[in-house]
């Protein structure tokens, strides 16, 4: 299965620059949803540095997760890497885990 990137950001720092398919669950709600999360696809945690997803993968993973990983340096690494991102208000559903 492909992997699935998980956005643990808040919704303004989401709307402000974001990769194009990430879901987005919050660190501030994620302890409320993160079951909803699946188990048969590989996780990549985001954020903004990668300190907030380092923490929420450690926690994925004591939580019986198997393949999660962190993306080192988050969004400011993914921007200076020139990967593909989306600004603005996100359009229906972007963000959601369908």
């Amino acid at each position: 299965a492909a992997p699935l990137l998980v956005d643990v950001r808040e919704r303004d720092e989401f709307i402000r620059v974001r990769a194009a398919g990430a879901v987005l669950y919050p660190t501030s709600s994620f302890l409320l949803r993160f079951e909803e999360l699946p188990r048969d696809r590989p996780l990549h945690v985001v954020c903004n540095s990668g300190s907030r997803s380092a923490a929420v993968t450690a926690f994925l993973i004591r939580s019986g997760w198997t393949d999660v990983h962190n993306v080192a340096g988050g969004m400011i690494a993914w921007v200076r890497a020139g990967l593909p991102v989306r600004h603005g208000p996100p359009e229906a559903g972007e963000g959601d885990l369908s």
